[in-house]
């Protein structure tokens, strides 16, 4: 439908800010969710304090110098913000005490264990003990115990959404699907502080919790002037990303699996049936901004694809190389990053036919294929478990759901069940932030859907090829191989 330039000028505006671990982005979104501007920020981490730190004071003057640039600032009428997990901020009544740690840093030595000896168990809080700082609680626990005379002045704890959503409006709050993310801070299940939070003290640090889609408060005066946004601009509570994406299909979609993808491949299940869930394959609850318990399962997908591919053009990607991928024996087996998921204790390695081979011996127009189906691989494993018994349907979201050889394997190995990719020119998370702006008018956005049919030549392949359910330890070893390696 085409709207007039004189209609479009009186539409309300929603300014999502999506921070995501490699790139931060500003969105203008109008009522009628068409995306009016965006902007974009490579995101860096800096050395601060004895520790990795997020890059807060050049994601701020990103902001501040970015926002007053966007188009149409007087039509803005909400701030929405979603982040990324396993970030938290220590604030005192001016701000920061000490920047927030990025959860890739990995020097918590001996403490680890310590921290691991202290934490609520995996029955109660849902989080299992993940590798770096992945736990935002041993990120807080660890400042608090080496940086004693710092901490002795923090007076609020903030997820990293609703920090910035202070950053805005200078209100707090704290958010479920924020607390509730491999933490170790929060029980889904008693909708409450963990034991242990409780026993250091950070339910009094923490602020009470609002919904995401709640009015925080209005922008700070300061940044009405800079900025040159309305002093009425509400700014939203905010919420975790992969929640803000799942948010969309609560009500459209309920029971569906959902994969978000980025930087994490993030597989979320509800279904709502009991899922025997093991935290030693990275499998956790997660907690939807509604406050349900959500299985959930996740691998560093986004980085691992990016390492298979060397950042080749995924245009390369397409079904032609997946089939070239399969016919001359090239595979992936798990694990390329540090960073948990169901093969946390394996080491990464690619294949050809039986043999191990370096990852440079695979044809540069091959290796976006192979990462794609790599990923798909995991994806469909993760999956399989979640659901259980449960044909239910799946959605493909972000990055990976643009990527055909990715969309292709998936939808062949999960060919009793109906796959959909999201043909939304805005991903998951910047969606799920917009329609939170709207959650409490239950405005209905039907996004974009695409029932994905497989493809035949690539399920012949995969069949022959792929060991249902397998741990991806040693390749099967389809009949062409065979074949090649008689002749």
């Amino acid at each position: 439908m085409s709207v007039s330039l004189g209609l479009m000028s009186h539409m309300s505006l929603t300014l999502v800010l999506d921070i995501g671990k490699t790139h931060a982005k500003l969105l203008l979104i109008d009522s009628s969710g068409e995306v009016v501007a965006r902007q974009c920020h490579a995101n860096a981490s800096e050395q601060a304090n004895g520790y990795m730190a997020l890059g807060v004071a050049a994601l701020t003057q990103w902001l501040l110098t970015s926002i007053p640039l966007l188009p149409r600032r007087a039509d803005i009428s909400d701030i929405s913000i979603t982040t990324h997990g396993a970030a938290f901020c220590v604030l005192n009544d001016d701000g920061l005490v000490l920047p927030p740690m990025d959860y890739e840093w990995d020097g918590y030595g001996e403490f680890r264990s310590q921290f691991q000896q202290r934490a609520s168990v995996f029955d109660e809080t849902g989080s299992p003990a993940l590798p770096l700082g992945l736990n935002a609680g041993l990120q807080l626990a660890w400042l608090k115990h080496v940086k004693p005379q710092d901490w002795s002045s923090v007076r609020h704890v903030l997820p990293y959404a609703q920090y910035w959503a202070w950053w805005f409006c200078a209100h707090m709050a704290s958010e479920v699907s924020s607390l509730g993310c491999h933490t170790h801070l929060w029980s889904p299940h008693e909708h409450s502080h963990s034991s242990w939070a409780w026993s250091e003290g950070l339910d009094v640090l923490t602020p009470a919790v609002q919904p995401a889609w709640s009015d925080l408060g209005q922008l700070r005066p300061e940044l009405v002037a800079c900025l040159g946004l309305p002093h009425h601009t509400q700014v939203k509570v905010g919420a975790h990303d992969s929640n803000a994406c799942l948010a969309r299909y609560l009500h459209t979609m309920p029971g569906a699996t959902v994969v978000s993808t980025g930087t994490w491949v993030v597989i979320m299940a509800t279904h709502g049936q009991p899922v025997a869930l093991d935290p030693h394959r990275d499998e956790l609850l997660n907690v939807s901004v509604e406050g349900q318990c959500i299985p959930t399962g996740r691998f560093m997908g986004g980085r691992e694809y990016a390492l298979l591919s060397g950042d080749a053009d995924v245009v390369l990607a397409d079904i032609g190389h997946l089939l070239q991928v399969l016919k001359e024996g090239w595979r992936a087996t798990p694990s390329f990053c540090d960073a948990g998921g169901p093969f946390a204790m394996q080491t990464g390695k690619v294949w050809r036919d039986e043999q191990v081979v370096a990852l440079n011996d695979v044809p540069s127009t091959l290796r976006p294929a192979l990462a794609a189906l790599y990923a798909a691989e995991t994806t469909v494993h993760i999956i399989r478990h979640l659901s259980g018994d449960q044909l239910t349907p799946v959605i493909l979201e972000g990055p990976l759901s643009y990527n055909e050889a990715y969309v292709a394997a998936v939808a062949a190995l999960l060919e009793r069940y109906a796959v959909w990719r999201s043909t939304d020119e805005l991903e998951g998370t910047a969606r799920g932030a917009w329609m939170l702006a709207q959650w409490t008018q239950r405005q209905s956005f039907q996004t974009g859907l695409s029932l994905v049919q497989p493809n035949a030549s690539v399920q012949h392949c995969l069949a022959a090829y792929h060991e249902p359910n397998a741990a991806f330890t040693h390749p099967r070893i389809p009949p062409a191989a065979r074949t090649r390696q008689s002749a």
